[in-house]
């Protein structure tokens, strides 16, 4: 028996695998075996159930002072475009929707050194006012080290503060690739992979579950994107805070990077192995908006098990040349699930199902 047949093995049997086998099955197992076996795990889980969100993205500021090389969404505050929501400009948004079924509130922008810290508890006091039933996954850790930075207090305490403001999660946003060199290059002006880590882990311990990302497709190597995953779960064995993982293909439009960006079987094998590795951490997240639609539909059967949601207005991914639509009807989504032979099931942000 060869190696990589060894690996399969130990897979189909439930058992982990190291770093060095899931290099194994990257980079010699055909893209139907390593298929298949992901599908064997999404299934053991889930069956055929492939869930969504009815959520509303809110994206409050484009100002940014980082440079992210692979970029297209932030602005200077005297470029053309910038621009900044005001807390009654965040109310009507959110009020525009409020007889939509949403059960979900998304958001993050740049980090703008202009606004007061009191902007962003307001912003999720506001908000809980006007849908209290509401849930609220806002502010990356990017966003979170920020302000802790700027305004001299600890990540435990703006934390903590706007935990009690309202906030319910994190998104996963700001990790990209966790190694040190790689960020240099990407995102210099960022804060570190331990950095980013450090803070999920004490969201953890505050009671606050979040989602954890990778940007891949320009310039690492799998080597370093399966370092990424041994973080991630390394973290997750510790804390158990993370609710679900999000391969973010880069989309290499209007931006600084001089790279290709995924191709389909790339991004097919990245969810493959993100299902088969990360044994831990609950949900493969299908993120329609980056991947395209049809490569989301055909990574259900590679893994993924969350598809998302119906997302309007997103802006981040579109500013780098997405194409795809910036939202979808539930009736779309559920039709889209459907199409590609899976019961589609509506969850909240924690991944609970109505009865």
């Amino acid at each position: 028996m060869n190696k990589t047949q060894e690996v399969i093995d130990k897979v189909s049997q439930g058992l982990r695998i190291s770093l060095s086998e899931a290099l194994e099955l990257v980079k010699r197992a055909s893209i139907h075996d390593l298929g298949s076996l992901a599908y064997q795990v999404r299934s053991k889980l889930y069956g055929q159930q492939a869930f969504y969100i009815y959520n509303q993205h809110i994206n409050y500021t484009n100002i940014c002072q980082n440079a992210c090389r692979f970029c297209a969404y932030s602005k200077s505050p005297d470029q053309d475009g910038a621009y900044t929501y005001s807390i009654e400009q965040i109310k009507d948004e959110v009020r525009s929707r409020i007889k939509e079924p949403i059960t979900e509130i998304h958001i993050v922008g740049g980090l703008n050194p202009d606004l007061p810290y009191s902007y962003y508890l307001q912003l999720l006091k506001s908000i809980k006012e006007i849908r209290p039933d509401v849930k609220i996954k806002a502010f990356t850790a990017v966003e979170i080290a920020f302000l802790a930075q700027k305004y001299g207090i600890s990540p435990r305490k703006v934390l903590h503060e706007l935990h009690e403001a309202g906030l319910d999660a994190l998104p996963g946003g700001g990790a990209e690739v966790f190694d040190p060199k790689l960020r240099q290059k990407l995102c210099p002006e960022k804060i570190s992979g331990k950095a980013w880590l450090d803070i999920h882990r004490e969201a953890h311990k505050q009671g606050i579950p979040t989602n954890c990302t990778m940007l891949f497709g320009h310039i690492e190597t799998w080597e370093d994107r399966l370092n990424h995953l041994q973080f991630l779960r390394d973290l997750q064995d510790e804390s158990g805070g993370f609710l679900c993982f999000i391969p973010l293909p880069y989309q290499p439009a209007n931006n600084n990077l001089k790279a290709d960006g995924p191709d389909g079987l790339d991004f097919l094998r990245m969810i493959a192995i993100s299902r088969i590795f990360l044994d831990n951490i609950p949900h493969i997240k299908a993120y329609w908006v980056f991947a395209g639609i049809k490569a989301a539909q055909l990574a259900l059967w590679y893994g993924a098990d969350d598809f998302d949601g119906t997302i309007v207005e997103e802006k981040i991914g579109h500013a780098a040349g997405a194409d795809t639509p910036r939202g979808l009807t539930v009736k779309a989504l559920c039709k889209l699930i459907q199409k590609a032979e899976f019961t589609p099931v509506e969850r909240d942000t924690f991944f609970n199902v109505s009865p």
